[in-house]
């Protein structure tokens, strides 16, 4: 994690020396873009977060929230890129899926073209199935599939997400092969679920949250048991060392002045420890799990190494 004692003296010593250029900032609203349509996860986690960055900014601060859906986020996360580093434009961040953009097309950004602030959200995939499906356990899902490969279709709402490259691990993780089927986004391959029309599916818990007894939620990809699914074990219990999810944090462009940075840092550590924006969350179902600055950075090449290394056995395009 985060060292918080360096990062501390960092904030410190930049406070010290940065004078009124810090003191002024910020002296205009801040655009924070997200990739994606009002009122999906990663909208309703950033119109959470933004008025608590603004309370923790102070000086009068204002964050305009300006949605860019496309691309499974790549319209945003490139005007981000490619905006002027002066502290004025954020921009929401997914991964795997921001870093999975820029192996299957052509992206104008790479893993250096950010400051890396901060991942707020940690989102479990869980794998479900369908009432009609019969099948309610993990090793169930597992000796069907080893029996009669590519006999069970999952769901999923994308190729390159957190969903397809977990699904990817989890297959290679207990020596099985299902079949796929990509959808335009979870809730379309959750509606297929819920409807029989795929046998399982590939989700975040968050997704699946207000659905639970309308499927089979038969493992979370979690090391400890998630609070939105308390009664659900992790696949871990059932034998199986399968861990992933969906991370969505925030960034700037790269070149971001420190001392402007060091002024977000504190202020996304602080907002993120806020018992209010803490409840916020909760009630979305959106899991809270802390990732700053240059541990963030490390997370995000830890994740394409994940990405590319998929790409590059089993490409999805």
């Amino acid at each position: 994690m985060f060292n918080y004692k360096k990062k501390a003296a960092l904030m410190s010593a930049l406070l010290l020396t940065s004078g009124a250029a810090l003191a002024d900032y910020p002296e205009k609203p801040i655009t924070l873009i997200v990739g994606f349509s009002a009122g999906g996860g990663t909208d309703v986690m950033a119109r959470n977060v933004a008025p608590f960055i603004e309370k923790y900014l102070g000086d009068g601060a204002s964050i305009v929230v300006k949605n860019m859906p496309g691309a499974s986020g790549q319209i945003g996360i490139t005007e981000v890129a490619h905006s002027d580093p002066d502290g004025y434009t954020l921009g929401t961040y997914n991964l795997p899926g921001m870093m999975a953009r820029t192996l299957d097309r052509d992206a104008k950004y790479d893993a250096e073209s950010f400051t890396y602030l901060a991942n707020v959200v940690s989102d479990p995939n869980v794998i479900v199935t369908s009432k009609r499906s019969g099948i309610t356990t993990a090793q169930q899902f597992i000796e069907q599939a080893q029996e009669a490969p590519r006999s069970i279709t999952v769901g999923m709402s994308s190729l390159g997400g957190d969903d397809h490259l977990g699904l990817t691990k989890f297959q290679n993780i207990t020596d099985t092969e299902y079949t796929i089927i990509p959808f335009k986004g979870s809730s379309a391959a959750r509606t297929a679920i819920l409807g029989g029309h795929v046998s399982a599916g590939v989700l975040n818990i968050s997704e699946v949250a207000a659905f639970k007894d309308e499927l089979n939620v038969i493992g979370v990809a979690k090391a400890e048991r998630s609070e939105y699914a308390p009664n659900v074990p992790t696949f871990a219990e059932q034998g199986v060392d399968f861990t992933n999810g969906a991370l969505r944090g925030f960034v700037a462009p790269a070149g971001l002045p420190e001392d402007i940075q060091a002024k977000l840092l504190d202020a996304f550590d602080k907002a993120t420890k806020d018992p209010e924006l803490l409840a916020k969350m909760k009630a979305t179902a959106n899991p809270v799990e802390v990732t700053l600055g240059e541990d963030f950075e490390q997370l995000n090449n830890e994740l394409h190494d994940l990405a590319n290394q998929v790409w590059q056995t089993t490409p999805w395009k």
